[in-house]
């Protein structure tokens, strides 16, 4: 596995995991929710606790990068949009902090997280107009938030120094402001090569997050946040959610006849394929790897063909595209059903065609410039990929238990 997705978290962090030799009692599928902590089981209240974290905080990223490209490039409604979605999402981890420490907390956090995405907003402006005063006073405010923020989470959870807190929401900053500095530089590849790192650190306040409200509250979250089957879970969720934003950013860049943002993009989706393909080798073997690449890659190219179709209104491209995107859904079902009898050919099947539906409303959307739907569907999207990596996590772990077993 590359140094580079190693940084990252995410999917590779499986690979890691699955080298655990340890054994357990295997767990029946409809206990899941209640087993004992001492069996293998990636749907334990604190994984869904860490994984749900780690989802939130991630979709924060991309959308916010999508917010700042549109704002760089000029295309203001699209921005209008983008910023509707990512305060959506800065309702949705506020709720998640108030189903942790009360609505106070929840009204409290909600202000002070929108604060660093204004302060983001101003440095965006002071590039565009390359006004170095404010992109100063942008950065300078934004460093003093990390200790305001620092000292909040640390008000709310002792395990939580605000020392700590502090450094990892500066290195998020720091990883954001490589995102907007290579868009304005219109230097796209490095725009998505810094997208993904950021993403991917996101994971560096979520885990300890996490487990810091596990330490906190052990009656209310079963389980541990790092135990290998918790990993398992998150890793897929964070890589299949980051699948969808890359391919609407592709989308996205195709539609509005941006080119050179357009390959970036595709670029980085792919890479987020082979991470994919790498987590599946990781569990089955170099085979299964070299066989899931094209297979996943194939998805990818009939959503290029009806984006394709949309963009040229070729009724019949598009219905064809769509067909064999209908298709594709039986053969990915047949694939997993032939590593793991847990994941039902009908069932996978079912959940893949609800992901290139939901994939299809983003680009229809897209088209119509309908930018509010665009976010909405999006972040749907996004979502329902919780669908299809939390099925298969759990799987994983069924079939090999000894692997995920807790330390």
């Amino acid at each position: 596995m590359s140094k580079r997705v190693s940084r990252l978290g995410g999917v590779a962090a499986l690979a890691a995991l699955l080298s655990l030799g340890c054994s357990t009692t295997m767990p029946r599928h409809d206990m899941m929710a209640k087993a004992p902590a001492s069996m293998a089981t990636s749907g334990t209240k604190a994984a869904e606790l860490r994984t749900g974290l780690n989802a939130l905080l991630g979709e924060h990223v991309l959308i916010a990068a999508v917010a700042t490209s549109h704002a760089l490039g000029g295309r203001e409604a699209a921005f209008k949009g983008a910023v509707m979605g990512l305060d959506a999402n800065s309702v949705d981890i506020a709720k998640a902090i108030g189903s942790v420490y009360g609505t106070g907390a929840q009204e409290a956090f909600l202000p002070l997280w929108r604060k660093h995405i204004n302060f983001i907003v101003d440095y965006t402006v002071g590039v565009a107009t390359k006004d170095k005063a404010k992109q100063d006073k942008a950065v300078g405010d934004l460093v003093q938030y990390t200790q305001d923020f620092g000292a909040f989470l640390s008000s709310a959870n002792p395990n939580l120094p605000k020392p700590v807190v502090a450094d990892l929401v500066k290195a998020h900053v720091l990883t954001f402001k490589d995102v907007i500095d290579a868009q304005a530089a219109g230097d796209f590849p490095k725009a998505y090569t810094a997208v993904r790192t950021a993403y991917g650190h996101m994971q560096m306040i979520g885990d300890p997050l996490s487990a810091a409200i596990v330490k906190q509250f052990p009656e209310r979250y079963a389980g541990w946040t790092d135990s290998p089957a918790a990993g398992l879970r998150s890793g897929l969720n964070l890589a299949f959610r980051e699948h969808v934003v890359l391919a609407a950013m592709a989308t996205g860049s195709a539609l509005g006849n941006r080119g050179a943002e357009f390959k970036a993009a595709a670029d980085a989706l792919d890479a987020n394929s082979v991470d994919i393909a790498k987590a599946i080798g990781s569990v089955y073997g170099t085979g299964a790897q070299e066989a899931f690449l094209p297979l996943w890659r194939k998805h990818i190219g009939f959503v290029v063909d009806y984006t394709t179709g949309v963009a040229t209104k070729d009724k019949a491209m598009q219905d064809k595209a769509v067909g064999d995107l209908v298709q594709y859904t039986q053969d990915f079902g047949a694939f997993l059903n032939s590593a793991n009898p847990n994941l039902p050919k009908p069932v996978v099947a079912d959940l893949v065609k609800t992901h290139a539906l939901t994939l299809k409303e983003v680009i229809d959307a897209q088209a119509a410039k309908d930018w509010q739907k665009v976010y909405t569907n999006l972040r749907g999207a996004a979502g329902h990929m919780q669908m299809i990596a939390d099925p298969l996590a759990e799987a994983i772990v069924k079939q090999f238990p000894h692997r995920f077993a807790q330390r």
